[in-house]
């Protein structure tokens, strides 16, 4: 019965409704006027259009805390208003301003009770008006009662049916609005995730190549320190610069999720050489063909594609290969094809898996791409084709 409501909205209407009666309540005195009867009867008729007005302006008032109340209150107006015998006066105005609240912010059967309110409302004041008022459409005989009941009828509900249809409109307003403000909500919150699932891909992919590479160099420092001191200081030198350059990468994408300053720099495929020269520090010689060449600049979105891709299947040859893997790139007109193949080293009979196969996956996905990843006898075999569209954006 009662709806949430702020305070400073429900004073307002209070306030307005308040103002109302005094301006209304008056002009219904002056228009019912009283006549020449005596003023016991005069007093009697000012107070029934007092209790009226206020048992409707206090509806008013309540229209948007308690519809239902309201409607009832209204009700209660109207039926002390016709005990006295009066007939429609400026008072009425707040009855459709009740209807109006009870179809924009009644439940559903508040709604519907509005809706059958407007109805037998209007059917009652054409009645009472013909045989209690005696309006009537020429001497009064009942062929003209019934056309003034016919057209008082039509009248009334026209006008309080008014008050209910706007008020229904409004109610789609606000719907509509709540509906709108949902759907942004719930955007908002979809693209945060995929935010935070796209830093926490790269953080994958910065992390588990960087770790992959400094693993490799590590071992291969401890075998060497006692043989070749030079090879040891040149791997201490590779773990030392590929962690700082993880740790740069890192902090901005911890920047990124802290203040949420967009994607900031990053890879393109003039930084696939020094991926190259990482990968060959940690033992594993990539051996790689361009065929054909990018017809112009690629897009950053596939660019970026690429860059990842090739840096989680070579960070899996690094730590599962035999140290020599293939790497192929075909920049067709309308495409990219890579292929990365690596003999899984020792004949394990397990493929490479986990977060780094999703991530290439989802990263072939985001462009509108596919990717496959599957054993192939001795070999393991990435192959992924984005599209590019007219063959990328010409330099």
């Amino acid at each position: 019965m009662i709806r949430p409501l702020s305070r400073t909205a429900l004073i307002l209407d209070i306030v307005g409704a308040a103002l109302l009666f005094l301006v209304l309540t008056p002009m219904s005195v002056v228009f019912y006027g009283p006549g020449t009867g005596n003023q016991a009867i005069n007093g009697v008729a000012v107070a029934a259009v007092a209790v009226a007005g206020f048992l409707m302006f206090g509806g008013v008032a309540i229209g948007r805390l308690a519809p239902g109340l309201a409607l009832a209150a209204a009700w209660a107006g109207a039926a002390v208003q016709m005990l006295a015998g009066f007939g429609p006066l400026p008072i009425d105005f707040a009855i459709l301003l009740v209807l109006y609240a009870t179809s924009a912010w009644g439940t559903r059967r508040v709604l519907w009770w509005g809706f059958g309110s407007a109805l037998v409302g209007g059917l009652i004041a054409a009645l009472y008006m013909v045989f209690v008022n005696g309006v009537a459409l020429g001497p009064g005989t009942g062929w003209e009662k019934v056309t003034a009941g016919t057209l008082l009828l039509i009248v009334s509900v026209l006008a309080l049916g008014f008050a209910w249809v706007c008020g229904l409109l409004w109610r789609v307003v606000l719907r509509a609005r709540r509906t709108r403000s949902a759907q942004l909500q719930a955007e908002s919150l979809a693209a945060e995730e995929q935010e935070r699932v796209r830093i926490a891909r790269d953080m994958h992919d910065i992390v588990a190549h960087s770790l992959a590479v400094v693993i490799a160099q590590a071992d291969g420092a401890r075998y060497a320190a006692a043989t070749k001191p030079e090879m040891a200081t040149e791997a201490l030198g590779t773990i030392a610069s590929t962690a700082r350059g993880a740790l740069s990468d890192v902090r901005m994408l911890l920047t990124q999720l802290r203040h949420r300053q967009g994607d900031g720099p990053q890879p393109t495929l003039a930084d696939l050489e020094a991926l190259f020269a990482q990968v060959r520090q940690a033992g594993v010689e990539p051996l790689v063909t361009v065929d054909p060449m990018p017809p112009g600049e690629p897009p950053g979105s596939i660019q970026l594609a690429v860059y990842r891709i090739l840096q989680e299947a070579l960070t899996n040859a690094i730590r599962h290969g035999d140290g020599t893997v293939h790497v192929h790139l075909a920049w067709l007109p309308e495409r990219v094809d890579i292929e990365v193949r690596n003999t899984v080293s020792g004949g394990a009979s397990a493929a490479p898996g986990g977060h780094g196969l999703i991530g290439m996956r989802e990263r072939a996905q985001l462009v509108g791409g596919s990717l496959q990843a599957e054993r192939r006898g001795a070999q393991f075999v990435v192959h992924g084709s984005l599209p590019i569209g007219q063959g990328g954006e010409q330099a």
